[in-house]
């Protein structure tokens, strides 16, 4: 399975914002990007760098690669992922970011059950969770309303799921999902509100790089 296996603070610093890919960490001082706020590499912090005028094209491939890099999508599936959303009705940028959000990864994340999409992506793989009864390791599993996910029975025995009420209290779910700290369980009770997902993406932009 590809995945990217480099420093992540480098692609906070190279799209100039957190894109909170290691959790707790990225509201912490050791926060890469805050000690570096600026692009990786030889001519990150030339000023003719920073201060020149992107192109529309420019522009648009940062917003695609942010999209792809906070969810932790490879390039060839990211497409993937649009070109299903071009045959579903609505607007194609709306239905692109719900069928991300529908990732099991992204819906563990969600619920508070991982730090991180990165962590959930990792419990998912060993087995951890269950869709509606069924065991799975597959984080890109694809979740539809009414699907129930939980921790299986015998993952809740583990230290992390014993110390995860304490820690998953103070995290917010979104309305479209429930949560029961009691069963380690959610339910995905609709489709995302482009209110309710993350409010730095730019869905626009990445419609105008894929039809271009």
């Amino acid at each position: 399975m590809a995945k990217y296996r480099e420093p992540v603070c480098r692609l906070c610093r190279r799209e100039g914002g957190k894109l909170f890919l290691k959790g707790e960490r990225c509201f912490s001082a050791k926060c890469a990007f805050d000690r570096r706020a600026y692009a990786p590499g030889p001519h990150g912090r030339g000023e003719q760098y920073r201060h020149r005028r992107e192109s529309d094209f420019a522009r648009q491939l940062r917003a695609k690669q942010k999209a792809r890099r906070i969810y932790g999508v490879l390039e060839r599936q990211f497409h993937r992922y649009y070109v299903e959303s071009l045959h579903r009705r609505g607007m194609t940028g709306l239905n692109l970011l719900q069928v991300l959000e529908s990732r099991l990864d992204n819906v563990v994340y969600r619920l508070g059950l991982a730090e991180s999409r990165s962590q959930a992506r990792q419990l998912v793989n060993h087995g951890h969770f269950m869709v509606n009864g069924r065991k799975t390791n597959i984080p890109s599993l694809m979740v539809s309303i009414g699907d129930k996910i939980m921790v299986r029975p015998s993952s809740c025995a583990r230290t992390y799921f014993k110390e995860l009420p304490a820690v998953a209290e103070a995290r917010n779910v979104p309305m479209w999902l429930s949560r029961d700290l009691k069963t380690f369980s959610g339910d995905v009770l609709r489709l995302p509100e482009r209110s309710e997902i993350d409010g730095i993406l730019d869905e626009q932009l990445i419609v105008e790089y894929y039809s271009r």
